[in-house]
């Protein structure tokens, strides 16, 4: 199994465009052969920090995803955003392994 985690942020005065890309593209990738949890959250205390989540059954999954379509769309939406500071890093875990 292999677990996703990380943060980006987006200027606060695009928060409310960056919402609905969002919303999109965590639907498609929950369509996605081996995808088991996939979510953006808005931190509480820091308003333009989103945190990731992700869990994928295998790496080929994760690496399935990376070259989906919705991917390039999304990448090309959150361009003009401001999105800065990602920070994504990938742990390989035992399947029994709940986090």
């Amino acid at each position: 199994m292999i677990i996703v985690m990380g943060t980006f942020r987006v200027p606060v005065e695009n928060i409310e465009a960056i919402r609905p890309m969002m919303a999109k593209v965590i639907a498609a990738t929950l369509a996605e052969d081996g995808c088991i949890r996939y979510a953006y959250a808005q931190d509480v205390l820091d308003h333009e920090l989103i945190h990731v989540a992700e869990k994928w059954r295998d790496k080929a999954a994760l690496d399935a995803h990376f070259k989906a379509a919705h991917m390039k769309v999304w990448a090309q939406e959150r361009a003009g955003l401001g999105l800065f500071e990602r920070k994504i890093r990938v742990f390989e875990t035992d399947e029994g392994v709940e986090v």
